[in-house]
Formats: C-alpha cells, structure tokens, sequence
C-alpha cells in the first residue's frame, strides 16, 4: 500500500501504517501472557501511535515531565511509569503508577518532597552484553553499594516495590533471558527488565523472537512474581515509513550522490546508528540519473553528515520517489528539526 499512495504524496512525509502496527502489537501482547508490557514513549510520541497501543499494552514509561504531560493529554487514564536518569523536583512528584530511582540521593529527595510513592529501583549490574548495539552503564541506576544504601531508606508510605534494569540494546531472545534470569533469581516481588530487543536495518525482514521470549520469560517468572518490560523501538519501528524525492543526482570525483528532499533533520536513525537506511525507489522521475550504480543518499543539509544511504547500488534520476522503511522509532523525535529552518515533513496515517 505504500508504494501505491508514496508518489501522490507531497514529500517529505512520513507515513505511519497504523494497522500494521495493531496486528504487531496484538501479536506481541500474545507471546506474553503473563508478562506486564510496557511502551517506551521515548521511541516515539506520535498520539496516533499512542492511541492504536494503548489496546495492546498494560502502561507507557515516560523519561520526562513533557513526556508525562503528552501521554496524559493523549490517554488521559493511562498507567505511567517515570523513568530517567536525572529528575526534577517536579519530575519526582508526576502521579505515576511506578517510579523509577536511580540513586540514594535520588531517593532521599523523593522522601522529602512527596508523602506516598511506589517505587522501582533501577540497577546497574555488572553482567556482560556480548553483541548489544548499546550498554545502559556509567551513570544508569545504581551498583550493589548504591541499592544497600537505599534499602533502609523506605516507609510504609514511599515502598520498595521491586527493581528495574534496562541494560542493553539489540540483544535477541537468549541474550535477554539470561540478563532476566539473573534479576528474576534475586528479586521476589516486582522485576522489570527493560527493553533492548534487536532490530535489524540491515535484514528488516528478521524479526525478535517474541514467542521465546515469552516462554522464556513465562519458565523463569516465580509464583507471586510481577515481571515487566519496556519494548520501545521493537514495537513501532516496522509501522513507519519516510518518503522523499531526489532534487538531484550527481558524480563528484567518480562517486555517485542522490541529493534529496528533507534528510537527517527529519530522520536522524542512519547519522545516529551509523547505518544506511533501508529504502526502494519508486520510478517516478525523469530527470537525468544513474543505472546499477553504488549511490549515497544525502539529504539537504549543509554537512557532510546529512547522509541517509551510504554506497547502495540502486538505479535512481531526478523526480524518483524514494521510501525509507525502518522509520517508526527514533526518527522524527529525535531529529534537529530545525536546523537551517527547512520546511518540517507531512504526517500520514494508514487505517
């Protein structure tokens, strides 16, 4: 359906497949039975989004004040867990469902400034993560030392009610369910092990194993044991989609360059993860181009960086339209939007 509705588009755009995200997340939510399964807001905030998860998803953890009010206003009843590193006063007194501390001091802030809590504390475990494309350590939660300190801190009012870790990203289901494990075996009441789950751009067509992970997960978890995670990208990144339009095709000494509408202020994911993107042509133009050719897509800012595709054999001209697949999560919410002030992308939504 993308390829059919790209071309008439005015581009850029991005174009979330809202049913495609339904039937991924109905199917998640089946390989989980048991598990408590929380969205990860920061993967993206699009109310769209929010509205077609909020049937598949027992709560949404939220990294900021901005954040908590976005899912408020979009879900007002939803149950929130407040996470991040470095909270405000004002972000330790959000209303939330769970609270995520990631300190001593953290903690004794909290005592000071509100009355009743329900608290996770978030750990930082000196276990391996072989293969992650990301390790949540340095500053991320607390060591051995740091949850001993807090533990006689608690009252009846502000309780312990379990700990959370979110250790790495891009793991797959055996590398996860031995993090799990190793919470799981230490903590009674409520465990949450984050999100990490793998995502491929170079293989899209490979997908995290929900289904072990579930089992997984279901053979690990003790009678009376709440486990929870936190899946972010895995969730929406396959529903998103960012279509453009070459402006420009070019040979600068003998290499061949695609110069597109928008670029890396609209979607950051290739500048940030050091990837190309993954992405068809769709012939739609006329201009001069290339055939069979390695090409590099950049995209319209003044740095060399502004690339999207780097040395992809592909046949591309001028007026082609181009569709990046992959651009659900961290895309347009993590971009620059605004420098060199060009025009922001359109917004379009498949039912």
């Amino acid at each position: 359906m993308i390829a059919e509705i790209a071309p008439r588009l005015e581009a850029p755009a991005f174009v979330y497949d809202l049913a495609a995200l339904d039937a991924h997340a109905a199917a998640v939510r089946a390989a989980l039975p048991g598990v408590e399964l929380y969205y990860a807001v920061k993967a993206n905030p699009d109310p769209e989004l929010l509205r077609v998860l909020a049937a598949h998803v027992d709560g949404f953890e939220v990294s900021s004040a901005g954040e908590h009010a976005h899912v408020r206003a979009v879900l007002p009843g939803a149950r929130l867990a407040v996470g991040g590193p470095g909270k405000t006063d004002a972000e330790l007194c959000l209303p939330a469902h769970r609270l995520h501390v990631e300190s001593p001091h953290e903690l004794r802030r909290l005592l000071a400034l509100r009355s009743r809590a329900d608290v996770l504390l978030r750990l930082n475990l000196p276990l391996e993560t072989a293969g992650a494309a990301l390790t949540m350590s340095g500053p991320f939660g607390m060591d051995a030392h740091g949850l001993a300190e807090c533990l006689p801190l608690f009252t009846e009012r502000v309780r312990l009610r379990g700990v959370h870790a979110h250790l790495a990203s891009g793991l797959e289901a055996p590398a996860l369910l031995d993090l799990a494990s190793v919470l799981l075996a230490q903590h009674d009441e409520e465990v949450n092990v984050g999100g990490g789950m793998a995502v491929s751009y170079a293989s899209p067509e490979r997908r995290f194993d929900w289904s072990a992970y579930g089992r997984g997960l279901t053979a690990l978890r003790r009678p009376g044991q709440v486990v929870r995670i936190e899946p972010g990208r895995a969730l929406t990144v396959y529903c998103g989609f960012y279509v453009t339009r070459v402006i420009d095709v070019r040979r600068v000494h003998g290499a061949a360059f695609a110069i597109v509408h928008g670029g890396t202020h609209h979607l950051r994911t290739p500048a940030t993860k050091g990837h190309s993107q993954p992405f068809t042509v769709l012939p739609t133009g006329s201009g001069p181009g290339v055939e069979d050719t390695p090409v590099t897509i950049v995209g319209q800012l003044c740095t060399p960086k502004d690339v999207l595709a780097g040395e992809v054999r592909t046949s591309i001209r001028v007026g082609d339209t181009i569709v990046f697949a992959m651009a659900g999560a961290y895309a347009w919410n993590i971009s620059h939007h605004d420098f060199l002030m060009h025009p922001k992308p359109g917004f379009h939504y498949l039912t």
